[in-house]
């Protein structure tokens, strides 16, 4: 059984354990890649070590922001977290994740999302599944053929054109709540080498102005089991969702089959026959909050929302969320103050996570054992805490 486990940011120093450690855990290919060897601002790498000084376990907090109802909401994004294998079931993982979710805090983070390999552990530090990301495979000839619109531009995109990319992806996610604002000095060192994201890129442009692109991989050969893997197709118009849909379609001939990861209710998703699409892969992603009054003050809400309701929220890692809180929600805003009193709804952390993620209403909560209320008391109050509707997440990390 271990001693004490010591956890705290690794060094320089350290790279090289973490990255065998990581290799060993996830399976990665020998070659170490050149982010490995560093720790870009916008990143904190921690590590757990035994008496003996050896590393034991790791974590990395990525410092994103989210998109919440058209504000970006500070977040401490968990990626990489490993354990070694003489060292699992012995609070390891535990440990780095209470001293992640602290610096966060202290850092300014208010939310936190996830990829698990298995939740349980996750589910233990007050994390709860709150969407999955899909990828999914079409038979290419099935996409809608439409005559092409005259006041539309399609064409090859290039390096210079990544910015009005980004605009764009903006325009589409901005008003969604989830999804990753894509801007940060992480994002900008990932994004270093100013290349195309892909094998290629298509843009859509009315008067001069982008309005809908996609990136892809060719992938290999031209028979009957090649795929043609769109990492991402946005618009912001009906017109401009069809033209992209129009010349993914015209890959039929060499690529029988389209690969991508919809967002649910957008442009492009509501042209493309999903009723015919077979899953080729899913992430189930985790939500929860670092700073609740972070978490509820610095998102955006729908200004038709108003009211105000009392809860205890209990969060074991998180301590300074528990205790008894109210929210207050109007004209676009809302905030949590703290109350020297009792509620007669008991909430946990993972039950905030599904409501705040808009992943599940208040009834279905206190049924999952997430929230406790008297005989007699509606939870249904606590669905003005997920009033924003349903968070999703387009980048896998």
């Amino acid at each position: 059984m271990l001693a004490t486990v010591h956890v705290r940011e690794l060094t320089a120093d350290d790279l090289d354990a973490a990255w065998e450690l990581g290799r060993f855990a996830f399976g990665s290919d020998p070659q170490r890649p050149v982010h490995a060897a560093v720790t870009p601002a916008g990143m904190t790498r921690y590590g757990a070590f035994d008496d003996a000084g050896r590393l034991v376990g790791k974590a990395v907090d990525r410092h994103h922001d989210q998109w919440w109802s058209g504000r970006a909401v500070p977040a401490a994004d968990v990626a990489g977290v490993a354990v070694a294998p003489e060292a699992r079931g012995r609070g390891v993982a535990r440990a780095l994740l209470t001293t992640l979710l602290r610096g966060a805090r202290e850092r300014g983070a208010a939310v936190s999302a996830l990829y698990p390999t298995v939740a349980a552990p996750y589910r233990a530090c007050g994390w709860e599944a709150a969407g999955v990301l899909r990828t999914v495979d079409l038979a290419t000839a099935a996409l809608p053929r439409h005559r092409p619109a005259p006041h539309l531009t399609v064409r090859a995109g290039s390096p210079a054109d990544l910015a009005a990319v980004a605009d764009l992806y903006e325009q589409v996610t901005r008003h969604r709540n989830g999804m990753l604002t894509r801007r940060g000095k992480l994002y900008d060192f990932f994004a270093a080498d100013k290349g195309l994201p892909g094998d290629g890129l298509t843009l859509v442009e009315a008067d001069g102005d982008l309005v809908g692109y996609a990136t892809w991989q060719r992938g290999r050969g031209y028979g009957a089991d090649s795929v043609l893997t769109v990492d991402e197709a946005l618009a912001v118009t009906a017109e401009a969702a069809r033209e992209l849909v129009g010349v993914l379609g015209s890959w039929a001939s060499v690529a029988p089959t389209l690969r991508l990861c919809p967002l649910d209710g957008d442009a492009v998703s509501v042209q493309l026959p999903l009723e015919s699409a077979r899953e080729h892969e899913r992430h189930l992603w985790m939500h929860r909050p670092v700073d609740v009054v972070r978490a509820v003050s610095a998102r955006g809400w729908p200004a038709h929302a108003r009211g105000a309701v009392d809860f205890h929220l209990t969060d074991p890692l998180a301590t300074w969320n528990t205790g008894t809180w109210r929210l207050a929600v109007t004209d676009g805003a809302a905030e949590l103050t703290r109350l020297d009193a009792e509620a007669e709804l008991r909430l946990d952390v993972r039950g905030f996570a599904l409501l705040y993620a808009g992943a599940a209403r208040a009834r279905s909560v206190a049924q999952a054992g997430l929230l406790h209320h008297s005989p007699g008391v509606d939870p249904a109050a606590l669905d003005l805490l997920g009033v924003g509707g349903p968070a999703q997440l387009l980048d896998y990390f």
